[in-house]
């Protein structure tokens, strides 16, 4: 099991605007705010971004379920409206086996992001 996840990231405020549109329509929230680091997730923080002012530390990927494909499409829209760009739109891919409903993007520090909802 994992426990959590840390992204590090060369703006603080600029990635917190990008995950706070990106995961707010999966139900995460912060639960960690602090000056140098923001937890995120449903019950408890569990992806973590943290400041390394000046720093590029890309080429990180993450996949994070969601509750639907609603929920898919709106973290792709928050995400990419609020600094990220586009690397898959949503829609149905094979990806994962028996399918899913996913969307890639990549973060302001080039990390990639994917939200995905299995179909079956």
């Amino acid at each position: 099991m994992i426990h959590h996840v840390v992204i590090e990231v060369s703006d603080l405020p600029r990635a917190a605007t990008f995950y706070d549109a990106l995961l707010s329509p999966l139900g995460w929230r912060r639960h960690v705010n602090e000056t140098d680091a923001i937890g995120y997730g449903i019950s408890r923080p569990i992806l973590f971004i943290t400041d390394r002012t000046g720093v590029r530390a890309e080429g990180t990927m993450v996949s994070l379920g969601a509750p639907g494909i609603a929920a898919v499409k709106a973290a792709w829209e928050g995400g990419t409206e609020s600094g990220g760009s586009n690397v898959a739109q949503p829609g149905e891919t094979s990806a994962h086996g028996s399918g899913s409903y996913s969307a890639f993007l990549r973060d302001p520090d080039g990390h990639d992001v994917e939200i995905t909802v299995s179909k079956d």
